[in-house]
């Protein structure tokens, strides 16, 4: 018989709002150069000469263990697939342009991006009142909906007792 892991427990009320205020700091704020390590090499592809001269491509390669990153995150950014299990780091890279600066800030980005949904991912969302309203409107329309047909069903059955 096999057993499945558990997820870790749900933050509690607190923490949840303490999780959301990181959040929405950490959706304005760059990711400082000095917490990752970024590394150059040649890109691959066309492009001539060029291609073989510089160093575009650029790899950022973040640990998951620094103490900025959220311990309720850490679950979510393992599974990215970014993550790599040997170094417990997420790595990035990019090609995307000619210019090795375009290529680094494409990395941050990215890297920024991945914190951010593992973040969002890890944070329970409560539903809002229009979403409640909608949830309740349809629950009403089904058992209505129901209703009608079971009624429907009920007098074809009693047609044929009438017989």
């Amino acid at each position: 018989m096999s057993q499945q892991l558990s997820g870790p427990p749900p933050l509690s009320p607190p923490e949840n709002a303490a999780a959301r205020t990181w959040i929405e700091k950490f959706t304005s704020k760059c990711i400082p150069r000095d917490e990752v390590e970024v590394t150059f090499a040649r890109s691959s592809g066309p492009g001539g000469q060029h291609v073989n001269k510089v160093n575009t491509k650029a790899s950022v390669r973040c640990s998951i263990d620094r103490a900025w990153l959220p311990e309720w995150a850490k679950e979510h950014l393992m599974r990215s697939p970014a993550y790599v299990a040997s170094s417990r780091s997420l790595l990035i890279t990019s090609t995307q342009h000619r210019s090795q600066a375009q290529n680094v800030e494409d990395c941050f980005i990215k890297l920024h991006n991945i914190i951010h949904t593992a973040s969002l991912a890890a944070v329970p969302t409560p539903p809002d009142a229009a979403r409640l309203a909608r949830k309740a409107a349809y629950e009403h329309t089904s058992k209505a909906r129901n209703r009608i047909a079971k009624m429907h069903r009920s007098a074809v059955k009693a047609g044929r007792r009438e017989r």
